[in-house]
């Protein structure tokens, strides 16, 4: 399979995880998405990105579609639609994802690692600045990719040799930002012998093949960008422009999850709410209008500017879009945001 780049000017995607119903902060970073994309006259992919099999549930991808069209968005390719850049859903993409592996196995930019995450937690001398897990202390690095089928039956997972130093780039949000992966973990895993990609292979792959320009996203998944940049240097494609969109809190200051059933998108539409209101508030929230106006998505395309939006995060609650009242609904099952 050859996997060529098709870099398209303006070229955006909205991704959404079928873990759990979409959320306001979800509606907020797909609107600026949208926006981004539609400002440039760029086309909008959606792709349905269902890799973890263990919390991805088909119902929450039809759902997805749902929430996005109730509160307006729209997209030119995508599951629904087709589009000559498909499949458009990730778990529909394994040889594309395989082939990728294979390119880096081939420059030997991945070796087999065979240890677990307690082998890694008591070799690694400390946690990573991030505290997102222990730094890889490197102890299967010596391997190459052609070590592999010597490994027989033993489970091993394919790890990217992250080279020394930061990696740079201008964020289109949050400005110019620098960070050294080895901080992040070091050496990260691109997939599983037998079980498929990672987050950061797949991610990289589908927006190079779909020929995504611009990747507007959360700013939780930040520290994935230097590894994402590696991937695509090591693969011999250009990188998109990233912006990373400061994430919405409650009052609490806590991050907006997707059990919270207030701020869910179907727990509005159920109980009546307008989505012109909810798209006036979240316009109001990105710096683009003083007023929470009732709108559409694309009564904001012709004063839309990335440099508006709030490098801060954005607090929101219920009281914005349902005017004054209590809303009291409870928790709903569903992982995180």
């Amino acid at each position: 399979m050859e996997l060529r780049q098709h870099v398209r000017p303006g070229c955006g995607r909205l991704a959404p995880s079928p873990t759990g119903g979409l959320h306001v902060g979800h509606a907020r970073t797909f609107l600026v998405a949208w926006l981004a994309s539609r400002r440039e006259d760029g086309p909008v992919a959606l792709r349905i990105e269902d890799l973890d099999a263990t919390r991805a549930r088909p119902e929450a991808t039809a759902a997805a579609l749902v929430d996005l069209r109730w509160l307006g968005l729209d997209w030119d390719e995508g599951p629904d639609v087709g589009g000559p850049r498909g499949p458009y859903v990730q778990s529909e993409r394994r040889a594309v994802y395989d082939e990728a592996l294979a390119r880096l196995k081939a420059a030997e930019r991945v070796y087999p690692c065979t240890c677990t995450r307690a082998d890694i937690e008591r070799a690694a001398s400390a946690p990573h600045a991030e505290d997102e897990g222990p730094t890889y202390p490197g102890t299967c690095a010596h391997r190459s990719a052609a070590d592999a089928p010597a490994l027989g039956d033993r489970p091993f997972a394919w790890r990217f040799r992250v080279p020394p130093g930061e990696v740079g780039w201008d964020d289109l949000i949050l400005g110019p930002r620098s960070i050294d992966p080895a901080r992040l973990g070091g050496d990260f895993l691109v997939g599983r012998n037998g079980q498929g990609p990672s987050y950061q292979l797949a991610v990289v792959a589908d927006d190079a093949l779909m020929g995504v320009d611009r990747v507007i996203r959360g700013d939780d998944l930040v520290p994935s960008t230097p590894r994402q940049l590696l991937l695509y240097r090591a693969l011999g494609w250009e990188p998109p422009r990233f912006g990373h969109v400061p994430l919405v809190v409650g009052p609490d200051g806590r991050r907006l999850a997707k059990r919270d059933g207030s701020i869910k998108l179907a727990t509005l539409r159920e109980r009546g709410l307008d989505p012109r209101r909810l798209v006036g508030v979240l316009a109001r929230s990105c710096g683009l209008s003083d007023e929470a106006a009732p709108s559409a998505p694309g009564d904001w395309v012709d004063a839309f500017d990335l440099a508006r939006l709030p490098r801060e995060p954005w607090t929101a609650s219920a009281d914005d879009w349902l005017g004054s009242g209590p809303f009291v609904e409870p928790a709903v099952s569903g992982g995180n945001s």
